[in-house]
Formats: C-alpha cells, sequence, structure tokens
C-alpha cells in the first residue's frame, strides 16, 4: 500500500514570492514618488518664501560689493512685477504725486531717504508739490538712518519706491502712471574715498543710473525737466579761487569727481540731440541735521563723544585743509530756486523741437573753514576736548581747499546762503544728541551752551 504523496505547495510559495515581490517593488514606487513630492512641495515653498522675504526685504545694497549687484538686478525685476500689478501701490504713488497747489509741480525725487533728498522732498511738499521719492537704500552707509528719514517723509505723506535707477522696468511704469514735471536726481555713489575700494558702483549709481533715467525721461510725454546733483569735487586739481563756472574742470582727483564731470557731459548730449531741459547743482560740502555718517562733521562728532582720537589733514605743503561747508537749508533753497527757474523740455516722442536749457550751477556757502576750526566749534558744543592726530592727507582723491563763487545762481534764482558753519553745527549736534539719545549730561551742557550762545 503506498503512501498518500505530500500536496505540491511549490506553485503556493512562488506565488507568495511573487506577490510579495510586487508589494515590495509597489511600496519602493510609492515611497520614491512620494519623496519626489515631498521634495517638489519643500522646493515650492522655499522658493515662495525666497519671493516673498525679496519683495518684502530687498538687499540693502546694490553697490557695496559686486555680488550684491547681481542679487539687485534679480530684486530690480521681482519689484517690477510685484508692484506693476498692484492697483494699491499705484494708487499711493499718484496720491504722493499729485500736487494740493494751483500749478504745483509734480516731481520725482531720487534718492529721497538721502540726506539732501529727503529735505527737499519735504520742502516742496510743505509749498504744495507733489513729490514721490525714489531710493534703493543701499548699505554705503548705515541703512536704519534712510529708514529711518523714510518714515519722516511718510509721516508728510511722501511714498518712496523702493527701486533702483538701473531698473527700467520700474522707471517706465512710474513715467506712465505719473505725468512728471520735473525730476530732482540726487540718487549717487556718494563719498571720495569709497570709490578706492568699489570702483564699479560708481560707474552703476553715477553713469548707467543717470544714463538710465535720462533715457527714460527722454521717451515721456510730457518730457520733465531735470535738476540733477553735480559736485564741488569736478573742480578737482583747480587752484584758482573762487571755483567758478567757467574755471576748468577736466583734471579729476578722484573716480568720484570723474563720474560727475562725465555725468555733466552726458547731461549736454541729452540736451542737444533729445531737448531735455538739464540743470546741474555742484554741491560745496552739505551738512546739517539728518546728514551722512561717512561726512567729517558727523564722524568727528561721534569720535569726540566716545574719546576716540580724529585724524585732522594737512596738505603735503603743511597747509590746512579748509572746506566750502553749506549748511543743508541753505542747499534745498538752491534746489528749489533751480526747479522753480527750470524751462520745459522741449523733445516730445523722443525727438528734440526746439533748443532746451542747459545750466549748471555752484551751490556753496562762499566762506571756506579749515578743519580745524570745524574741530574746534565742534569741541565747544560737545564740552569734550577732541584727541587729534594732524597728519598729511593721504592720495585718496580728497581735495586740499574748496572755495565756491555763486554770483551766477544768486543772479538767476537768487540763491544766498544764510547760515554760517557755527550756527548750522550748532542745529546739527542738537539733532545728533536727540536721534542717537546721548545721556543727558552732554545735552545739558549743550543747552547751556546755546542759551550762552543766543544771549
Amino acid at each position: 500500500m503506498g503512501g498518500a504523496s505530500p500536496p505540491d505547495t511549490s506553485k503556493t510559495t512562488k506565488l507568495e514570492r511573487y506577490n510579495s515581490y510586487i508589494r515590495r517593488v509597489n511600496s519602493t514606487k510609492l515611497l520614491q514618488a512620494s519623496s519626489k513630492l515631498l521634495f517638489r512641495v519643500t522646493l515650492l515653498v522655499a522658493l515662495l518664501l525666497i519671493f516673498f522675504f525679496t519683495l518684502n526685504y530687498p538687499p540693502l545694497s546694490s553697490s557695496s560689493d559686486n555680488n550684491n549687484h547681481h542679487i539687485h538686478a534679480t530684486n530690480n525685476f521681482l519689484s517690477s512685477a510685484f508692484y506693476g500689478s498692484g492697483a494699491a501701490w499705484e494708487k499711493q504713488v499718484r496720491k504722493s504725486s499729485t500736487p494740493r497747489r494751483p500749478n504745483g509741480f509734480s516731481v520725482l525725487v531720487t534718492g529721497a531717504a538721502g540726506f539732501v533728498g529727503s529735505h527737499c522732498s519735504l520742502a516742496l511738499k510743505k509749498r504744495g508739490d507733489g513729490v514721490l521719492g525714489l531710493d534703493n537704500f543701499n548699505s554705503y552707509y548705515d541703512p536704519s538712518l534712510k529708514r529711518a528719514r523714510q518714515k519722516l517723509l511718510k509721516q508728510h505723506e511722501i511714498y518712496v519706491v523702493e527701486g533702483d535707477l538701473n531698473d527700467s522696468e520700474l522707471l517706465n511704469k512710474l513715467f506712465d502712471i505719473v505725468p512728471f514735471s520735473h525730476v530732482l536726481h540726487l540718487a549717487a555713489q556718494a563719498g571720495v574715498r569709497y570709490a578706492m575700494q568699489n570702483p564699479l558702483s560708481y560707474v552703476s549709481s553715477n553713469i548707467a543710473g543717470f544714463v538710465n533715467l535720462l533715457e527714460v525721461a527722454k521717451a515721456a510725454d510730457p518730457q520733465p525737466a531735470i535738476v540733477w546733483a553735480s559736485s564741488s569735487s569736478v573742480y578737482g586739481l583747480n587752484t584758482k579761487v573762487p571755483f567758478s563756472e567757467t574755471d576748468r574742470t577736466d583734471q579729476p582727483a578722484s573716480l568720484y569727481a570723474a563720474t560727475k564731470k562725465a555725468g555733466e557731459e552726458i547731461a549736454h548730449t541729452y540736451n542737444h540731440i533729445y531737448g531735455l531741459s538739464l540743470t546741474g547743482l555742484r554741491f560745496f560740502t552739505v551738512y546739517g541735521p539728518w546728514g551722512r555718517p561717512d561726512m567729517a562733521y558727523f564722524f568727528f562728532t561721534k569720535d569726540i563723544l566716545q574719546g576716540k582720537g580724529i585724524n585732522v589733514y594737512r596738505t603735503p605743503e603743511d597747509k590746512e585743509v579748509a572746506r566750502d561747508f553749506t549748511y543743508i537749508d541753505d542747499i534745498v533753497k538752491g534746489c528749489v530756486g533751480a526747479l522753480d527757474t527750470a524751462e520745459k523740455s522741449t523733445g516730445s516722442g523722443g525727438k528734440k523741437r526746439a533748443p532746451a536749457q542747459l545750466r549748471v550751477y555752484n551751490l556753496g556757502n562762499t566762506a571756506p573753514v579749515t578743519v580745524g576750526k570745524l574741530v574746534g566749534i565742534l569741541e565747544s558744543l560737545l564740552s569734550v576736548k577732541a584727541k587729534k592726530h594732524v597728519i598729511k592727507m593721504p592720495r585718496n582723491g580728497d581735495v586740499p581747499f574748496t572755495h565756491a563763487n555763486v554770483s551766477q545762481a544768486y543772479r538767476d534764482f537768487g540763491y544766498k546762503p544764510t547760515t554760517d558753519l557755527a550756527a548750522g553745527l550748532r542745529k546739527f549736534v542738537k539733532w545728533y544728541l536727540s536721534y542717537y539719545g546721548i545721556e543727558s549730561r552732554v545735552k545739558k551742557e549743550f543747552e547751556s551752551n546755546t542759551n550762552e550762545h543766543s544771549d
């Protein structure tokens, strides 16, 4: 009798193995698909976050180094794309630009969060003109000071568009929205010494940025009249004093000066070909409240209060360095006077129809003061003795002296500076102590000094 044969399980085992294999394959595929999906979702969220932060917290510098310049170019594209579609943004732009007085100007102020730009914007707004600001808030000096100026402008219903001069799309959009009667072009890469560290930032702002603005303005309808900031530095190694507008300006001592001189030649070209009305203003060492921290009077005040030593330069011939220090309120009067006497541009559709106005003026104080005397006034106001290091002036682009002849500006729009250095520095120090919250001891001494001076 044969035993019963065992059941054949090989087929069942193979089937189970196959099913197990299929489950593993499907499970792996599902895991891979999930991972891909998770990766894509994460990437999308990351891109959205980057997009959001780029729009709301744009790079602080477009010019302090080359890497930042590339980042800012991306930001220009994003800002144009974002702002351009916003009805609320357009409404802000229109409201800020609309004049409140009959026949009032509609002025685009570039560099509006800067020192001169913020003061001029306030002066124009207060008299009833429409003012729209443009600023890139770069980090050449402390951007928080620019933000504080922006806050001050906002309190007076002046809107500052955050954008760059080299962003053609943004500029075109602004001119599409607003028929500007005037442009007050004050945006620039400033500073003589910084040009040795970052030369390309000067070319990007002072030459390329200016050309970009002129390109947009020439095609605008109507073409605006343009008043812009040149510089006393264009006189360079000129030794004839006082400096007059007819003096030679072909010996710049710094790249900054060279870019400003280039600006004057570029202005001539756009006036000649396209009929743009252009007025260049050669500012002489502007100082005052809300000033620039890279200027000597500002960092001398800071260093004297902190007990740090300060460098006081003498020329290679062992003479004192002197500057024609000009108080901000006098400069503002000059800028407004230039705007008020600027004739209309004569081009339309990008073509010149008739000769157009082309002017250049010195705006100075006409009374040079040595840096030693500047330090003496600050010592008196702060009741602190400065720790002075007298050294020879290095070859960094600075010139030994400046002295303005302002007779042309006086003749054409009544420019007459009225604030001497002691009075102007008193106002600056009062602002400085208040803005930086310096301890009351210094404030009390300052106030008692001020009262003595006013008696």
